[in-house]
């Protein structure tokens, strides 16, 4: 794991026949504590995602292609970006295999979160078991 690791917001979405996956990031100073969540850097981070989603509505409708694992956040070694990453995405756009995309991202990570919203409560940040070995 590089010692500034980067966290990534992706969101999964279907658009006019299509999946698409728009990504959001930012360089985080120092790697999270273990088993901490992403705060308020995450929520910063989903916040823009979601605009640019938001903004990508004007092409046509949207809707989530996961379910609740639609909207994820992943700090990811900065290494891993030109590479990995692409991979990932671009295997998950072609086939749809979100488990997948999730045991990757996993693989790849510190820490991979969904987030949620609950009725009346703040965005929180839920960690994605690791996958069975």
């Amino acid at each position: 794991m590089a010692d500034a690791p980067y966290l990534i917001a992706l969101a999964l979405v279907e658009q006019n026949g299509a999946r698409a996956m728009p990504l959001q990031g930012k360089s985080l100073r120092q790697p999270l504590p273990p088993g901490a969540d992403p705060g308020e850097v995450g929520r910063q981070q989903a916040l823009e995602l979601l605009v640019r989603v938001w903004q990508r509505s004007e092409e046509g409708p949207l809707r989530r292609a996961a379910g609740g694992h639609s909207l994820l956040l992943a700090a990811v070694p900065v290494e891993a970006l030109m590479e990995q990453l692409p991979r990932l995405k671009a295997a998950w756009i072609s086939a749809g295999d979100t488990a997948g995309l999730i045991a990757g991202l996993q693989r790849l990570s510190a820490g991979v979160w969904t987030a949620q919203m609950d009725p009346r409560q703040p965005l929180s940040f839920k960690p994605l078991a690791e996958p069975a070995a």
